[in-house]
């Protein structure tokens, strides 16, 4: 499925770098900011600044989807990296610092005279409801010129996030990085990331699906978008044999595997859930650690089924206890 030559890293992801800032607050404040609780939206530089002055203390942690399965990876013992766009502001270095604090490799350089470093600003009230507003920034800025080859090359898969696929420079970028994995004769993985996204580019993404990619991550809602059907078996069969490996998670239900025509089931793992946020980036990470270190299929979705019930045993987007101890 991938190179067995020689490696530096087991995954690189490409993704939007943005910062979460967590904070505590009451429903006064949604109210009297016209905030929906438990949405999530995406705001202007603007409101995010309204935001950040008025909101009470606060907790920043490095985000965005393809990074917090970078993280995770690393937090199991994996080697990883990521290359997402940062200005060169204090949000930027809070990112830098963070993820790099985590053991993953960061080295895409900030930049100046770009939009803000992207944020999003996590606000839980005390029904442990969440309302995430996020002002995207310089993230958005990423181009073909972030890519770094040599990083590219020396990882066995290369992890991107539908999220990102939006602007055309990123979309450049994306494309570019895909090239050069394909050349190196390593593996490129997708996630298809939100059900918005595959409906807003649905056509591109069958294209990725179809022609660029070796591993494809989709929730149920997602595929069953991206094949326009409400039924999960009939997008099953359509992904089947499109790709390498075909990683499907369907909440309580579980997770479907499809490689080389075969099918393989796993159940979830049990748990109290109190927070969803992040399930997906880990259940992506604990199932990447597990393939690049030789598990067999199944294996791979059980312990991604066990990384996905820590992570939503909890408030908050990465897992708070040492990752290693879930590995068999």
């Amino acid at each position: 499925m991938f190179s067995s030559g020689p490696f530096e890293y087991h995954v690189v992801g490409i993704g939007n770098a943005i910062v979460d800032v967590l904070a505590k607050t009451d429903d006064a404040f949604l109210e009297r900011h016209n905030l929906v609780k438990g949405s999530m939206n995406l705001i202007d530089e603007e409101m995010a600044h309204t935001l950040y002055g008025e909101m009470g203390p606060a907790r920043e942690i490095s985000g965005g989807s393809a990074a917090n399965t970078v993280a995770g990876i690393a937090a199991l013992g994996g080697k990883s990296a990521f290359i997402g766009k940062i200005a060169d502001d204090e949000l930027g270095e809070i990112f830098a610092h963070d993820i790099r604090s985590m053991g993953v490799t960061f080295t895409t350089q900030p930049q100046a005279g770009i939009n803000p470093t992207a944020r999003s600003f996590v606000l839980v009230t005390p029904d442990a409801q969440r309302t995430m507003n996020t002002y995207l920034g310089a993230s958005q800025a990423l181009s073909a010129g972030d890519v770094d080859e040599i990083l590219i090359k020396s990882s066995l898969i290369t992890f991107l996030e539908g999220y990102l696929w939006d602007p055309e420079e990123a979309k450049q970028a994306f494309l570019a990085a895909m090239d050069i994995a394909k050349a190196a004769g390593r593996s490129v993985a997708l996630t298809l990331s939100d059900a918005f996204c595959v409906k807003k580019y649905r056509e591109e993404f069958l294209g990725l699906v179809e022609n660029r990619i070796n591993i494809l991550f989709a929730n149920e809602v997602e595929i069953t978008t991206l094949y326009e059907t409400d039924n999960f078996e009939k997008a099953l069969k359509n992904v089947t044999e499109k790709v390498d490996l075909a990683i499907l998670t369907r909440s309580e239900k579980g997770s479907v595997i499809l490689s080389a025509g075969n099918r393989i089931d796993v159940p979830a793992y049990p748990t109290q859930v109190v927070d969803t946020t992040g399930a997906g980036d880990s259940y992506a990470a604990g199932f990447l650690y597990a393939l690049t270190h030789g598990y067999a299929l199944e294996e791979c979705g059980k312990l991604a089924a066990r990384c996905a019930s820590e992570v939503i045993s909890h408030i908050g987007a990465r897992p708070e206890i040492d990752l290693k101890t879930l590995l068999p």
